[in-house]
């Protein structure tokens, strides 16, 4: 059978080379939004980042998946919103067929050897990071950016995760060497916050 390689090219890994710094941002993206934009732009300027990556998963394991739209859909939303040559979009977690980032972090470093992850993530999901499957070993895989969001800034601070990592945090000023530090290691972010949200998106889809 000959398959169309347009087909999976929201598949790909995106190009990499040894010794580059590269954001890694999960997540749904249903929909992508300016939040989560301006977080990557953040993230390129104050660590110094030479590219970043949106990893769209094919389902989010903690939350309900029965009305996600189709990842190719989510994909084509998120590359016209990004728009940006050093934000790139992927689909690679359904081709690694991961279902939790620490297995997908694990592939990648695989995969990209030489290359200088960090792992992006707004400071709602550090609220939440002791939920997640194997949470310590992400933090033991590539030093973490944490984005600060409205309404979770106090949260994420005196989260479970927080307080495990507070001997592991750098501060801003340093977020030039973030990339090349050793992990366990993580900085917190701050500066223009966006109210948009991926929920508020949907709920506002379905009143209109």
């Amino acid at each position: 059978m000959i398959v169309d390689p347009a087909a999976t090219e929201h598949l790909r890994l995106p190009s990499h080379a040894p010794g580059l710094r590269i954001g890694l941002f999960g997540g749904s993206f249903n929909p992508a939004h300016d939040g989560h934009r301006m977080a990557s732009l953040t993230a390129l300027r104050r660590l110094q980042l030479d590219r970043v990556w949106w990893l769209v998963t094919p389902g989010n394991p903690l939350k309900d998946n029965s009305t996600l739209p189709s990842l190719a859909e989510r994909i084509r939303f998120a590359r016209q919103l990004a728009d940006h040559s050093r934000i790139h979009v992927t689909g690679i977690e359904a081709r690694l067929r991961t279902r939790y980032t620490a297995d997908t972090l694990r592939a990648l470093k695989r995969r990209c050897p030489g290359v200088n992850f960090v792992w992006i993530m707004g400071s709602d999901n550090l609220a939440s990071f002791h939920r997640w499957n194997e949470w310590r070993a992400i933090a033991r895989m590539m030093p973490i950016a944490v984005i600060d969001r409205p309404g979770s800034t106090h949260s994420a601070v005196a989260s479970p995760a927080a307080n495990w990592l507070s001997r592991w945090r750098i501060s801003e000023s340093q977020g030039a060497a973030l990339a090349a530090t050793r992990p366990p290691a993580w900085i917190f972010l701050h500066g223009r916050r966006s109210e948009l949200s991926s929920t508020m998106l949907r709920q506002r889809a379905e009143r209109d």
